[in-house]
Protein backbone atom coordinates (compact mmCIF):
# COMPACT_ATOMS: atom_id res chain seq x y z
CA UNK A 1 0.00 0.00 0.00
CA UNK A 2 2.78 2.23 0.85
CA UNK A 3 4.24 1.70 -2.53
CA UNK A 4 0.86 2.50 -4.34
CA UNK A 5 0.50 5.55 -2.39
CA UNK A 6 4.38 6.93 -3.25
CA UNK A 7 3.62 5.56 -6.43
CA UNK A 8 0.05 8.28 -7.26
CA UNK A 9 2.16 11.04 -5.10
CA UNK A 10 5.09 10.50 -7.54
CA UNK A 11 2.35 11.02 -10.25
CA UNK A 12 1.19 14.28 -8.76
CA UNK A 13 4.41 16.04 -8.30
CA UNK A 14 5.15 14.96 -11.63
CA UNK A 15 1.86 16.91 -13.33
CA UNK A 16 2.31 19.90 -10.80
CA UNK A 17 6.38 20.02 -12.49
CA UNK A 18 4.48 19.76 -15.77
CA UNK A 19 2.29 22.94 -15.56
CA UNK A 20 4.65 25.00 -13.54
CA UNK A 21 7.13 24.24 -16.61
CA UNK A 22 4.51 24.74 -18.70
CA UNK A 23 3.37 27.96 -17.05
CA UNK A 24 6.88 29.28 -17.51
CA UNK A 25 7.21 28.35 -20.86
CA UNK A 26 4.90 31.10 -22.11
CA UNK A 27 5.92 33.08 -19.52
CA UNK A 28 9.74 32.81 -19.99
CA UNK A 29 9.76 33.61 -23.89
CA UNK A 30 12.37 36.21 -25.43
CA UNK A 31 10.45 38.41 -27.77
CA UNK A 32 12.41 39.96 -31.03
CA UNK A 33 11.16 41.75 -34.26
CA UNK A 34 13.27 42.66 -37.45
CA UNK A 35 16.66 41.40 -35.32
CA UNK A 36 18.52 38.12 -36.08
CA UNK A 37 20.13 36.86 -32.23
CA UNK A 38 23.15 34.73 -32.78
CA UNK A 39 24.30 33.82 -28.99
CA UNK A 40 25.02 36.93 -27.11
CA UNK A 41 25.02 38.80 -30.58
CA UNK A 42 21.85 41.16 -31.79
CA UNK A 43 21.94 42.25 -35.07
CA UNK A 44 19.49 44.83 -36.93
CA UNK A 45 17.43 42.92 -39.79
CA UNK A 46 15.15 45.72 -41.27
CA UNK A 47 14.98 48.20 -43.91
CA UNK A 48 15.73 50.88 -41.69
CA UNK A 49 12.34 52.50 -42.18
CA UNK A 50 11.09 49.85 -39.39
CA UNK A 51 12.07 49.71 -35.75
CA UNK A 52 13.64 46.11 -34.52
CA UNK A 53 13.06 45.54 -31.04
CA UNK A 54 14.43 42.55 -28.39
CA UNK A 55 12.62 41.94 -25.10
CA UNK A 56 14.12 39.55 -22.78
CA UNK A 57 12.85 36.11 -21.65
CA UNK A 58 12.48 37.23 -18.37
CA UNK A 59 12.47 40.11 -16.09
CA UNK A 60 14.53 42.33 -14.29
CA UNK A 61 14.23 41.42 -10.24
CA UNK A 62 15.68 41.78 -6.59
CA UNK A 63 17.66 38.81 -7.94
CA UNK A 64 18.90 39.99 -11.34
CA UNK A 65 18.77 43.51 -11.32
CA UNK A 66 21.03 44.75 -14.03
CA UNK A 67 22.22 44.23 -17.43
CA UNK A 68 24.52 45.50 -20.40
CA UNK A 69 24.72 45.94 -23.86
CA UNK A 70 27.89 46.62 -25.75
CA UNK A 71 28.09 48.09 -29.28
CA UNK A 72 29.89 46.01 -31.50
CA UNK A 73 28.65 48.51 -34.67
CA UNK A 74 26.30 51.55 -34.94
CA UNK A 75 25.76 50.69 -38.11
CA UNK A 76 23.93 53.89 -40.38
CA UNK A 77 22.63 56.00 -37.88
CA UNK A 78 23.74 54.58 -34.53
CA UNK A 79 19.77 54.80 -33.08
CA UNK A 80 20.48 51.90 -30.34
CA UNK A 81 18.06 51.83 -27.43
CA UNK A 82 18.46 50.17 -24.40
CA UNK A 83 16.16 49.88 -21.28
CA UNK A 84 12.85 48.19 -19.53
CA UNK A 85 9.62 47.53 -20.92
CA UNK A 86 6.49 45.59 -20.39
CA UNK A 87 6.51 41.60 -21.37
CA UNK A 88 4.72 42.51 -24.83
CA UNK A 89 5.76 45.99 -25.39
CA UNK A 90 4.62 46.52 -29.29
CA UNK A 91 8.27 45.52 -30.79
CA UNK A 92 7.70 47.95 -33.62
CA UNK A 93 8.50 50.56 -31.46
CA UNK A 94 11.71 51.95 -29.75
CA UNK A 95 12.20 51.43 -25.99
CA UNK A 96 11.13 54.15 -24.18
CA UNK A 97 8.37 55.41 -26.45
CA UNK A 98 5.49 53.85 -25.34
CA UNK A 99 3.83 54.34 -21.88
CA UNK A 100 5.65 51.89 -19.05
CA UNK A 101 9.00 51.86 -20.71
CA UNK A 102 12.08 53.69 -20.23
CA UNK A 103 15.58 53.46 -22.45
CA UNK A 104 18.46 55.17 -22.93
CA UNK A 105 19.12 56.05 -26.61
CA UNK A 106 23.05 55.79 -28.04
CA UNK A 107 21.68 58.15 -30.84
CA UNK A 108 21.53 61.10 -29.19
CA UNK A 109 22.34 60.40 -25.36
CA UNK A 110 18.73 61.22 -24.41
CA UNK A 111 16.52 59.42 -21.80
CA UNK A 112 12.66 58.37 -23.49
CA UNK A 113 10.70 57.76 -20.47
CA UNK A 114 6.87 56.77 -22.12
CA UNK A 115 6.93 59.17 -24.73
CA UNK A 116 8.78 59.76 -27.82
CA UNK A 117 10.32 63.02 -27.03
CA UNK A 118 13.28 62.15 -25.37
CA UNK A 119 15.42 64.51 -22.28
CA UNK A 120 18.70 65.69 -22.27
CA UNK A 121 20.46 62.71 -20.06
CA UNK A 122 24.13 61.70 -21.18
CA UNK A 123 26.24 61.68 -23.96
CA UNK A 124 26.13 60.08 -26.99
CA UNK A 125 27.29 56.53 -27.69
CA UNK A 126 29.38 55.21 -30.19
CA UNK A 127 31.60 51.52 -31.06
CA UNK A 128 32.78 49.97 -28.27
CA UNK A 129 30.69 51.77 -25.56
CA UNK A 130 29.10 50.04 -22.84
CA UNK A 131 25.39 50.97 -21.96
CA UNK A 132 24.20 49.46 -18.49
CA UNK A 133 20.52 49.51 -17.21
CA UNK A 134 19.33 48.27 -13.84
CA UNK A 135 16.91 49.14 -10.98
CA UNK A 136 17.90 50.02 -7.77
CA UNK A 137 16.51 48.04 -4.19
CA UNK A 138 16.34 51.44 -2.04
CA UNK A 139 13.20 52.86 -4.34
CA UNK A 140 10.50 54.46 -2.44
CA UNK A 141 7.23 53.10 -1.73
CA UNK A 142 5.12 53.40 -4.74
CA UNK A 143 8.31 54.34 -7.06
CA UNK A 144 11.23 52.39 -8.94
CA UNK A 145 14.02 53.70 -9.44
CA UNK A 146 15.59 52.82 -13.05
CA UNK A 147 19.01 53.81 -13.11
CA UNK A 148 21.85 54.10 -16.33
CA UNK A 149 25.57 53.55 -16.81
CA UNK A 150 27.98 53.98 -19.58
CA UNK A 151 31.62 52.18 -19.77
CA UNK A 152 30.84 51.36 -15.93
CA UNK A 153 30.02 54.90 -14.79
CA UNK A 154 26.66 55.89 -13.79
CA UNK A 155 24.96 58.41 -16.14
CA UNK A 156 21.84 58.86 -14.19
CA UNK A 157 18.34 57.82 -12.76
CA UNK A 158 14.67 58.21 -12.97
CA UNK A 159 12.11 57.45 -10.46
CA UNK A 160 8.79 55.57 -12.31
CA UNK A 161 5.81 54.90 -10.79
CA UNK A 162 5.95 50.92 -9.39
CA UNK A 163 3.77 48.53 -11.29
CA UNK A 164 2.67 45.03 -10.38
CA UNK A 165 3.73 44.30 -14.08
CA UNK A 166 7.40 43.16 -14.39
CA UNK A 167 9.68 44.99 -16.26
CA UNK A 168 11.66 43.22 -18.97
CA UNK A 169 15.44 44.05 -20.84
CA UNK A 170 15.01 45.25 -23.51
CA UNK A 171 16.77 46.72 -26.95
CA UNK A 172 15.92 48.60 -29.89
CA UNK A 173 17.79 49.24 -33.24
CA UNK A 174 16.39 50.97 -36.36
CA UNK A 175 19.32 51.50 -39.08
CA UNK A 176 21.25 49.12 -41.03
CA UNK A 177 24.36 47.62 -39.58
CA UNK A 178 23.46 48.00 -35.95
CA UNK A 179 24.77 44.89 -33.81
CA UNK A 180 25.35 44.71 -30.18
CA UNK A 181 26.60 42.00 -27.41
CA UNK A 182 24.12 41.59 -24.88
CA UNK A 183 24.98 40.11 -20.91
CA UNK A 184 21.96 39.64 -19.15
CA UNK A 185 23.74 38.15 -16.59
CA UNK A 186 26.51 41.47 -15.87
CA UNK A 187 27.66 42.45 -12.29
CA UNK A 188 26.95 45.87 -11.03
CA UNK A 189 28.66 46.89 -8.05
CA UNK A 190 28.15 50.68 -6.61
CA UNK A 191 30.76 52.24 -4.34
CA UNK A 192 29.67 53.58 -0.67
CA UNK A 193 31.72 56.14 1.35
CA UNK A 194 33.88 53.62 2.93
CA UNK A 195 34.90 52.50 -0.57
CA UNK A 196 33.72 48.99 -0.11
CA UNK A 197 32.10 47.27 -3.23
CA UNK A 198 28.83 46.28 -3.14
CA UNK A 199 27.70 43.27 -5.55
CA UNK A 200 24.71 41.40 -5.59
CA UNK A 201 25.69 38.10 -4.94
CA UNK A 202 23.84 35.25 -2.98
CA UNK A 203 26.35 33.39 -1.72
CA UNK A 204 24.51 33.32 1.78
CA UNK A 205 22.74 30.71 -0.24
CA UNK A 206 25.54 28.47 0.15
CA UNK A 207 27.50 26.53 2.36
CA UNK A 208 30.11 26.04 0.12
CA UNK A 209 31.84 27.22 -2.88
CA UNK A 210 34.88 25.80 -4.65
CA UNK A 211 35.98 27.20 -8.02
CA UNK A 212 32.52 28.83 -8.70
CA UNK A 213 31.29 32.30 -8.54
CA UNK A 214 28.13 33.80 -7.67
CA UNK A 215 26.73 36.34 -9.09
CA UNK A 216 22.78 36.71 -7.79
CA UNK A 217 21.16 33.11 -9.07
CA UNK A 218 24.10 32.78 -11.37
CA UNK A 219 26.91 29.96 -10.77
CA UNK A 220 29.97 30.45 -13.13
CA UNK A 221 33.08 28.05 -12.87
CA UNK A 222 36.43 29.69 -12.73
CA UNK A 223 38.81 26.82 -12.21
CA UNK A 224 41.37 25.46 -14.65
CA UNK A 225 39.64 22.81 -16.36
CA UNK A 226 42.41 20.56 -17.16
CA UNK A 227 41.74 17.89 -15.09
CA UNK A 228 38.78 15.88 -13.19
CA UNK A 229 40.25 17.40 -10.08
CA UNK A 230 39.62 20.50 -11.44
CA UNK A 231 36.15 20.63 -10.04
CA UNK A 232 34.08 23.59 -9.02
CA UNK A 233 32.05 22.62 -6.69
CA UNK A 234 28.94 24.54 -5.14
CA UNK A 235 26.63 23.21 -2.27
CA UNK A 236 23.28 24.86 -0.36
CA UNK A 237 23.31 26.16 2.83
CA UNK A 238 20.34 23.58 3.56
CA UNK A 239 19.44 20.11 2.85
CA UNK A 240 16.31 19.41 0.89
CA UNK A 241 13.21 18.53 3.27
CA UNK A 242 9.40 18.30 3.18
CA UNK A 243 8.71 21.34 2.44
CA UNK A 244 11.29 22.78 -0.03
CA UNK A 245 11.97 19.48 -1.98
CA UNK A 246 13.09 19.83 -4.91
CA UNK A 247 15.21 22.43 -6.92
CA UNK A 248 16.28 23.42 -10.55
CA UNK A 249 19.24 24.70 -12.73
CA UNK A 250 19.05 26.02 -16.78
CA UNK A 251 22.19 25.74 -18.77
CA UNK A 252 22.93 29.23 -19.84
CA UNK A 253 26.71 28.64 -20.91
CA UNK A 254 27.54 24.64 -22.03
CA UNK A 255 30.88 26.40 -21.64
CA UNK A 256 34.01 23.38 -23.53
CA UNK A 257 32.74 20.66 -22.79
CA UNK A 258 29.45 21.02 -20.39
CA UNK A 259 30.63 18.74 -17.49
CA UNK A 260 27.71 20.16 -15.45
CA UNK A 261 26.47 18.09 -12.74
CA UNK A 262 23.29 18.51 -10.78
CA UNK A 263 22.45 16.41 -7.64
CA UNK A 264 22.09 15.26 -4.22
CA UNK A 265 25.06 15.34 -1.94
CA UNK A 266 26.26 14.78 2.19
CA UNK A 267 27.75 17.94 3.79
CA UNK A 268 31.21 16.80 3.91
CA UNK A 269 31.35 16.15 0.21
CA UNK A 270 35.09 16.32 -1.21
CA UNK A 271 35.13 19.53 -2.95
CA UNK A 272 37.11 18.08 -5.95
CA UNK A 273 34.51 15.54 -6.93
CA UNK A 274 31.57 15.68 -9.40
CA UNK A 275 28.66 15.15 -7.22
CA UNK A 276 27.90 11.44 -7.63
CA UNK A 277 30.86 9.99 -7.83
CA UNK A 278 31.98 9.98 -4.23
CA UNK A 279 29.85 7.77 -1.56
CA UNK A 280 26.96 9.51 -0.16
CA UNK A 281 25.94 11.72 -3.34
CA UNK A 282 23.85 11.09 -6.76
CA UNK A 283 23.64 13.41 -9.79
CA UNK A 284 22.52 13.28 -12.98
CA UNK A 285 25.34 14.21 -15.77
CA UNK A 286 24.35 16.93 -18.35
CA UNK A 287 27.55 15.54 -20.86
CA UNK A 288 26.63 12.16 -21.41
CA UNK A 289 22.95 11.64 -19.52
CA UNK A 290 24.30 9.13 -17.29
CA UNK A 291 22.97 8.77 -13.36
CA UNK A 292 26.12 8.64 -11.02
CA UNK A 293 25.54 7.29 -7.21
CA UNK A 294 28.60 7.15 -5.42
CA UNK A 295 30.89 6.05 -8.61
CA UNK A 296 32.63 6.86 -10.74
CA UNK A 297 30.97 5.19 -13.73
CA UNK A 298 27.66 6.10 -14.34
CA UNK A 299 24.61 4.33 -15.79
CA UNK A 300 22.48 5.14 -18.53
CA UNK A 301 19.49 7.30 -17.10
CA UNK A 302 18.44 10.05 -19.30
CA UNK A 303 19.32 12.36 -22.46
CA UNK A 304 21.74 14.72 -23.09
CA UNK A 305 21.49 18.52 -21.36
CA UNK A 306 22.64 21.72 -23.23
CA UNK A 307 22.53 25.27 -23.45
CA UNK A 308 19.19 26.56 -22.50
CA UNK A 309 18.11 23.13 -20.96
CA UNK A 310 16.32 22.67 -17.42
CA UNK A 311 17.24 20.23 -15.14
CA UNK A 312 15.71 19.48 -12.05
CA UNK A 313 16.23 17.08 -8.67
CA UNK A 314 14.08 16.14 -5.86
CA UNK A 315 12.99 13.78 -3.29
CA UNK A 316 9.62 12.37 -2.82
CA UNK A 317 9.33 11.88 0.86
CA UNK A 318 7.82 9.21 2.74
CA UNK A 319 3.99 10.35 4.33
CA UNK A 320 5.44 9.53 7.42
CA UNK A 321 8.99 11.14 7.35
CA UNK A 322 9.65 13.20 10.23
CA UNK A 323 13.01 15.43 10.87
CA UNK A 324 13.51 13.47 14.24
CA UNK A 325 11.25 15.32 16.51
CA UNK A 326 11.30 18.61 15.19
CA UNK A 327 8.01 20.14 14.71
CA UNK A 328 9.13 23.35 12.15
CA UNK A 329 9.96 21.78 8.09
CA UNK A 330 11.30 24.48 7.16
CA UNK A 331 14.85 23.23 8.84
CA UNK A 332 16.66 20.22 10.16
CA UNK A 333 18.44 20.60 13.30
CA UNK A 334 20.23 23.53 13.91
CA UNK A 335 23.80 21.38 14.27
CA UNK A 336 23.83 20.39 10.91
CA UNK A 337 23.65 23.32 9.53
CA UNK A 338 26.60 25.52 8.69
CA UNK A 339 26.60 29.40 10.59
CA UNK A 340 26.80 32.35 7.73
CA UNK A 341 30.16 32.87 8.98
CA UNK A 342 31.09 29.37 8.42
CA UNK A 343 30.92 29.76 4.60
CA UNK A 344 33.41 28.16 2.67
CA UNK A 345 34.26 29.89 -0.30
CA UNK A 346 37.91 28.60 -1.91
CA UNK A 347 37.63 31.46 -4.46
CA UNK A 348 38.12 34.08 -2.58
CA UNK A 349 40.16 31.98 0.59
CA UNK A 350 43.51 30.70 0.50
CA UNK A 351 44.96 27.44 -1.60
CA UNK A 352 45.31 25.58 1.56
CA UNK A 353 44.50 22.39 1.75
CA UNK A 354 41.34 21.52 4.25
CA UNK A 355 41.42 18.49 5.84
CA UNK A 356 38.67 16.32 4.82
CA UNK A 357 36.26 15.53 7.20
CA UNK A 358 35.23 11.85 8.17
CA UNK A 359 32.40 10.51 6.20
CA UNK A 360 29.03 10.15 8.43
CA UNK A 361 27.28 6.98 8.54
CA UNK A 362 23.77 6.94 6.81
CA UNK A 363 20.58 6.64 9.08
CA UNK A 364 18.77 3.66 6.82
CA UNK A 365 16.01 5.49 5.95
CA UNK A 366 15.09 5.56 2.03
CA UNK A 367 14.06 7.89 0.11
CA UNK A 368 12.91 8.30 -3.70
CA UNK A 369 15.58 10.82 -5.51
CA UNK A 370 14.29 11.84 -8.97
CA UNK A 371 15.33 14.01 -11.66
CA UNK A 372 13.56 16.00 -14.54
CA UNK A 373 14.75 17.55 -17.45
CA UNK A 374 12.76 20.53 -19.06
CA UNK A 375 9.25 19.80 -17.11
CA UNK A 376 9.99 16.03 -17.51
CA UNK A 377 10.94 13.53 -15.06
CA UNK A 378 13.67 11.70 -16.51
CA UNK A 379 13.96 8.78 -14.01
CA UNK A 380 14.12 8.36 -10.34
CA UNK A 381 16.14 6.00 -7.76
CA UNK A 382 15.65 4.63 -3.99
CA UNK A 383 18.79 6.01 -2.15
CA UNK A 384 19.93 5.60 1.50
CA UNK A 385 19.67 9.41 3.08
CA UNK A 386 22.55 10.56 5.08
CA UNK A 387 22.04 11.65 8.61
CA UNK A 388 22.75 15.22 8.18
CA UNK A 389 20.58 15.13 4.81
CA UNK A 390 20.90 15.89 1.33
CA UNK A 391 22.32 18.84 -0.19
CA UNK A 392 21.41 20.28 -3.80
CA UNK A 393 24.73 20.14 -5.09
CA UNK A 394 25.92 21.68 -8.48
CA UNK A 395 29.14 20.24 -10.10
CA UNK A 396 30.84 21.89 -13.57
CA UNK A 397 34.45 21.42 -14.80
CA UNK A 398 35.22 23.12 -18.20
CA UNK A 399 35.91 27.00 -18.92
CA UNK A 400 32.97 29.09 -19.79
CA UNK A 401 30.50 27.00 -17.93
CA UNK A 402 27.10 28.78 -16.55
CA UNK A 403 24.51 27.86 -14.93
CA UNK A 404 21.36 29.57 -13.01
CA UNK A 405 20.16 28.57 -10.32
CA UNK A 406 16.35 28.20 -8.61
CA UNK A 407 16.58 26.47 -5.20
CA UNK A 408 12.81 26.99 -4.57
CA UNK A 409 10.89 26.49 -7.68
CA UNK A 410 7.93 25.24 -6.54
CA UNK A 411 7.29 27.79 -3.78
CA UNK A 412 4.84 30.89 -4.97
Amino acid sequence: MDDINLHYRFLNWRRRIREIREVRAVRYRERLKRMLRDGDVLRYHGNSDEVGCFVAARPLSKRNRYFEVTIIDTGVRGMIAVGLVPQFYKLDHQPGWLPHSVAFHADDGKLYNGNTVGQQFGTKCCRGDRIGCGISLDSDEGQLTVFFTKNGNEVGSVEIPASPEALYPAVGMHSLGEEVLLDLNAEWGMEEDDGEMIVDSHEEDWARLHDVKVTGTLLKYVGKGKSIVDVGLAQARRPLNTRFHYFELEITDAGEKCYIALGLARRDYPKNRHPGWSRGSIAYHADDGKLFHGSGVGDPFGPRCFEGDIMGCGIMFPRDFNLDGGDDVDDWDIDVIPKPSEVQNDLYANNEEEEEEEEKDFDGRKVMVFFTRNGKVVGRREVALPVTGFYPTIGMMSTGEKVRVDLHPLSG
